[in-house]
């Protein structure tokens, strides 16, 4: 089998965790706004670019990491599995919450709690996490990937059928978050002609499409324990698999197009694709051949990902508060690096920043920080 850490831990799995949360940090914390290099800036609205890469990357991750943690309840729907389901799933759902509300009350004190936002990156996380982990605990798991299929048409014809692919008021999305939310809690985008409308990239409805994306890594990592040791097996499987996904989003793109914003079902075939090619390919750097020196800094990252992004938004509103952000980029970065490279040199401190307690407090301590 690969090679693992002593507690049976893919290191390749760890570094492309670490990787997808160093790449979030980056691309949320640049020096100015104003001044992003175009790879750095989310795709308004059809279309990717490196940056809406990162998260659907970690959440096809998580979607591999559930089929080596559910292992233990062999795959069992039963009260004790269930229980761990649904705790996880509301803890990580509160800290995202928390999270927000944190936010909210360094911008506008204790008050203005109707503006509050609701979802966001980890609530997305925590409900694409528990719904895919009760699914696979009680579907049999031949079935998993013509489910994940099921998913995906059923949500590509819902948003077709409902001309729900443009950003617009009456897009389904928008529609159900403010019936079941209220408009006043959600994200708010701006339309071609300027004008905001209440629209959550991490929506409720275009859960859906999560979903389908946690089966499709979960399906990926039963392809690399079914290999068993047989380590050219599994580096076949996951580019055949990635190769096919990410041609059948490329293809279908024309009916219905990749966009990160709702998530729509060709975003989930492409970054599924890549997803497993990347891993692929980190498999073979990592574990199979065991060049791991270079991987050091993103594996702190990886192994306690949900602390050092908690960490990071946190870290990130006290110095925005403080005025420390403002002082650091405009005093030290824009003279050396100008605008647009102080921005990024500010992001890639930031991120710096972050990695020495998870690195020296952490890492090196060997704590894991789990809910």
């Amino acid at each position: 089998m690969t090679q693992a850490t002593q507690k049976g831990r893919l290191l390749s799995l760890d570094v492309m965790r670490g990787l997808t949360i160093a790449g979030m940090i980056m691309v949320n914390n640049p020096g100015s706004w104003e001044y992003v290099y175009a790879p750095l800036r989310h795709a308004r609205w059809d279309g990717l670019t490196p940056t809406d890469l990162v998260f659907p990357f970690f959440m096809f991750i998580m979607g591999v990491s559930m089929f080596f943690s559910l292992r233990k309840y062999d795959f069992t729907l039963s009260r004790k599995s269930v229980f761990k389901v649904l705790k996880r799933t509301a803890l990580i759902f509160l800290v995202g919450l928390g999270l927000n509300l944190f936010g909210h009350l360094s911008r506008y004190g204790f008050g203005e709690f109707e503006r509050l936002r609701i979802l966001g990156v980890l609530q997305r996380l925590a409900l694409a996490y528990g719904a895919g982990s009760l699914i696979v605990l009680a579907v049999n798991h031949k079935y998993i990937l013509q489910l994940a299929a099921g998913i995906l048409v059923f949500y590509a014809a819902l948003l077709a059928f409902t001309d729900s692919l443009t950003l617009s008021v009456n897009n389904l999305i928008a529609v159900t978050d403010r019936a079941l939310l209220g408009e006043s809690h959600l994200y708010r985008d701006t339309l071609a002609d300027g004008t905001r409308i209440a629209f959550d990239p991490e929506g409720l409805l275009s859960t859906l499409g999560s979903i389908g994306h946690v089966l499709l890594g979960f399906y990926a990592g039963r392809l690399i324990l079914n290999a068993k040791k047989d380590n050219e097996r599994i580096i076949r499987n996951l580019f055949i698999l990635g190769t096919i996904l990410l041609f059948a989003g490329l293809l279908l793109n024309y009916g219905c197009p990749i966009n990160k914003k709702i998530w729509s079902s060709t975003f989930v075939l492409a970054t599924c694709g890549l997803g497993s090619l990347l891993l692929a390919l980190l498999i073979w750097i990592i574990d199979i051949n065991g060049r791991k020196r270079w991987s050091l800094f993103f594996e702190s990252f990886g192994i306690n990902p949900l602390y050092l992004y908690v960490q990071a938004a946190l870290l990130s509103t006290l110095l925005n508060v403080s005025g420390i952000h403002t002082f650091v980029h405009q005093s030290v970065f824009v003279p050396v690096f100008g605008s647009f490279g102080g921005s990024l040199a500010w992001a890639v401190f930031f991120v710096l920043l972050n990695w020495i307690p998870g690195y020296f407090w952490l890492y090196k301590k060997q704590i894991y920080i789990k809910l």
